[in-house]
C-alpha cells in the first residue's frame, strides 16, 4: 500500500509515477537498439538517459556565467590590495574565538 507525506500543502505518493510518451516508430528502434547495446531493458534505458540529461540541465543552469567583463571585474576585485575595515576585523575576531580552525 501506498503511503504519502506532505510536502508544503500537497500530498506526494511514494509509490512510483507513471511517465508515458508517444514517440515515432523510427525513434523507439533507436531507444531499443540504444537499451540493447547497454544490456538494459528499453524503460530502464530511457529512464536513465533522462535522468541524466535532466540533471546536467540542472547543473548547467545552476552555474555562475560570468561575461568577460564580469570576470575581469571579479579578478581585479580578487586581487586588489586592499586592507580590512573595521567590520571585517571584528568578524575575524569572533571567528577566531569562537572556532577550532587556527588561521
Amino acid at each position: 500500500m501506498a503511503t504519502s507525506q506532505v510536502i508544503g500543502k500537497k500530498a506526494r505518493s511514494r509509490a512510483p509515477a507513471r511517465f508515458g510518451a508517444r514517440l515515432k516508430p523510427e525513434a523507439k528502434e533507436l531507444l531499443e537498439r540504444a537499451a540493447a547495446l547497454t544490456g538494459r531493458s528499453l524503460t530502464d534505458f530511457v529512464l536513465a538517459s533522462a535522468e541524466e540529461a535532466a540533471l546536467r540541465t540542472i547543473r548547467e543552469h545552476e552555474l555562475v556565467r560570468l561575461t568577460a567583463r564580469d570576470s575581469k571585474a571579479f579578478v581585479a576585485a580578487f586581487l586588489e590590495n586592499t586592507k580590512p575595515n573595521k567590520r571585517l576585523r571584528k568578524a575575524a575576531g569572533r571567528y577566531k574565538a569562537t572556532s577550532s580552525v587556527k588561521v
